[in-house]
């Protein structure tokens, strides 16, 4: 399991707005330029800088406790039974929230060290650039 969490200088509901939507990647991660929807918007089509393709299954959405969690159907990871979660907290200021990005996987040809190692990375150059976008 990998979670990486990073403090953002806006409101949860300002945080949530960016980045709540299921197809609003590209709106905030700068290497997913595109995402479709499919299947009612129950699945997205995210297309990343390198050409690859990752296919995500909407699992649990909660828009009032701000999270949702997701799946990955198709992607060129070296993982399988991945499901990860995205929640914004709130913190004693109410300008400020807590965003939490954490996903459980089972690393394949790789050990768990360096699958955790890879997408606490990913989780955590997401999350600077989310945090990036409140500074603009």
């Amino acid at each position: 399991m990998a979670t990486t969490t990073i403090k953002i200088s806006a409101s949860p509901d300002q945080v949530w707005k960016l980045i709540g939507g299921f197809n609003s990647l590209p709106d905030w991660l700068p290497h997913i330029p595109s995402s479709e929807l499919s299947q009612g918007g129950r699945v997205r089509h995210l297309a990343t800088l390198d050409g690859n393709v990752i296919e995500e299954r909407l699992e649990i959405f909660n828009d009032k406790e701000r999270y949702y969690t997701y799946s990955i159907m198709e992607a060129p990871f070296p993982v399988t039974n991945y499901q990860a979660t995205i929640r914004v907290r709130e913190t004693f200021d109410s300008n400020t929230s807590l965003v939490e990005w954490s996903g459980s996987f089972t690393s394949v040809g790789i050990s768990d060290e360096e699958a955790i190692n890879l997408f606490h990375g990913l989780y955590r150059g997401g999350l600077e650039s989310l945090q990036q976008a409140f500074l603009d």
